[in-house]
């Protein structure tokens, strides 16, 4: 029995996930608590950090129950979070308001009024990404110009996972991979630019002090230990991006590796040794030093699910296994049929929030095992849509490490390496951005020498799926026709809302 053990906190959007790790990777416990997202006018997106900490208490004091373990034997604890959470702190560290998070797009005019007034060419040189509302730049000045008041009374900026760190610690920090967040922030350094910061009209000053993601940021409190169970004194890093902390989770360390993560929000991370910029695409240092990563995020993901909730009759939770049985029947390709998984407009690389989704090709020999491959053959597509956007830009792509429900599919799993040409390496943990987190704990305390020797240690394969010559030639023909497709019918996407 192992005599010490790591915890990792995954702030996600829709809840928090807690799992307790043993240095081998195995997971001992995880548990999820959801916690509700506030929509006041449209496009505002909030959430209350008092939630996302009540979730983090509740999930740590559950763990502890459940397992029966001693804190004392919790050696660190990791935290990661969704990007672009801006949460204003008090003198006294309170929260002073909901925080905007990344689904929020109120703060568009400030984003062009920044990008009008600096340019996008210096905004996008320092930082590696356009002005966005996603980002918190936006959100900071949203504030500062409706919220005047709380503004002047706001000391620092945090985002969620810092929050957490901030909560457990009393600690203040800005872990480098979460940087990308504020434009002041030089990618290629990981430090503040200060001057760039005035010219936006933000004070430098509200900015945390930028800590390397398994940095230990303090301790677990006296007052904390009663509300969380956990020791005082458990040593707390600054944790990272929950998508960075998924690629190490994941396994994907060296430059070229990739994590992909099928999902409602479908995602993936490719893994450089230098920061390249480009700007369909969204870049951020990597939790592992010395390294970046360059993301795609789509929408497509959650393609099967809107399937399921509309079409699945009686098939309940069967639904999945009997799609995949369906799917499998139909020759690759779908004998013509196409779909654009554009359910929710779409992200990366077209950042067209008008797209629609659309199955291309229906005839009255369409079956639904059609429907259902081509759409695990569209969101493949998004993927390689994305890939071939970072391969364009000189970024190499080699391994695919895919993580999340979908890399629980062979057979999609199979069409997404025939569909991008690249070979797939499927880890054993479903819970790659928690353990991506312990991990960074594990390395702050010193039971992991480095990233490489903690993957050596924790990451498990459990398959690897290569692409099939013969069906890389039927979807690469597919691929120019998803191209085209979309680019014909984009002009009448905006026209479809009577």
């Amino acid at each position: 029995m192992t005599n010490h053990y790591l915890v990792g906190i995954d702030i996600g959007t829709s809840g928090c996930k807690v799992a307790l790790f043993a240095p081998d990777g195995d997971i001992l416990f995880q548990g999820t608590t959801s916690y509700q997202t506030h929509y006041p006018l449209p496009g505002y997106a909030e959430q209350n950090p008092d939630d996302w900490w009540r979730a983090v208490c509740d999930g740590l004091r559950q763990m502890l129950h459940r397992t029966g373990i001693d804190p004392k034997r919790i050696k660190g604890v990791g935290v990661d979070g969704m990007s672009g959470a801006a949460v204003p702190m008090d003198g006294q560290g309170r929260a002073l308001r909901n925080a905007m998070i990344w689904l929020d797009r109120r703060t568009v005019k400030q984003c062009e009024s920044i990008t009008e007034r600096i340019g996008a060419e210096k905004l996008f040189a320092v930082s590696g990404n356009p002005m966005s509302p996603s980002y918190v730049t936006g959100k900071m000045l949203w504030i500062k110009e409706n919220e005047p008041d709380l503004y002047k009374r706001t000391e620092k900026m945090l985002q969620c996972n810092s929050y957490i760190v901030y909560k457990l610690t009393g600690k203040y920090s800005q872990d480098v991979s979460q940087g990308n967040g504020f434009h002041a922030f030089n990618i290629e350094t990981a430090a503040w630019d200060e001057t760039l910061c005035e010219q936006m009209g933000i004070a430098p000053e509200l900015l945390p002090p930028i800590c390397r993601c398994s940095d230990i940021v303090g301790e677990v409190t006296m007052g904390i230990a009663s509300e969380t169970g956990l020791a005082a004194g458990t040593p707390v890093v600054a944790g990272g991006l929950d998508a960075a902390c998924a690629t190490l989770g994941a396994g994907a360390i060296h430059a070229g590796e990739v994590q992909e993560q099928g999902g409602q929000a479908g995602g993936m991370s490719i893994v450089m040794d230098r920061p390249v910029k480009n700007e369909k695409l969204i870049l951020s240092c990597h939790v592992v030093p010395d390294r970046w990563i360059l993301q795609g995020g789509t929408v497509g993901g959650g393609s099967l699910n809107w399937l399921k909730r509309e079409f699945a009759g009686e098939a309940g939770d069967d639904f999945f296994a009997l799609a995949g049985e369906a799917a499998a029947r139909i020759k690759p390709g779908s004998d013509g049929l196409l779909f654009l998984p554009y359910m929710a407009g779409e992200r990366s690389p077209i950042w067209d929030p008008d797209a629609k989704g659309v199955f291309l090709g229906l005839s009255f020999e369409t079956t639904k095992g059609h429907m259902i491959r081509a759409i695990m053959e569209g969101c493949a597509m998004a993927l390689r849509h994305n890939l071939a956007t970072a391969e364009a830009s000189g970024v190499p792509v080699h391994t695919l490490h895919s993580v999340g429900g979908a890399a629980n599919s062979v057979l999609w799993t199979q069409i997404k390496a025939d569909v991008t040409g690249k070979a797939f390496k499927i880890p054993s943990s479903d819970s790659a951005a928690a353990l991506g987190a312990a991990i960074l704990a594990g390395i702050g305390t010193g039971i992991y020498k480095d990233g490489g020797d903690a993957v050596a240690r924790t990451v498990r394969i459990q398959r690897e799926q290569v692409p099939i010559t013969a069906h890389e030639r039927i979807y690469g023909q597919a691929f120019e026709i998803y191209l085209e497709s979309y680019n014909r019918l984009k002009d009448l996407f905006p026209r479809m809302g009577w």
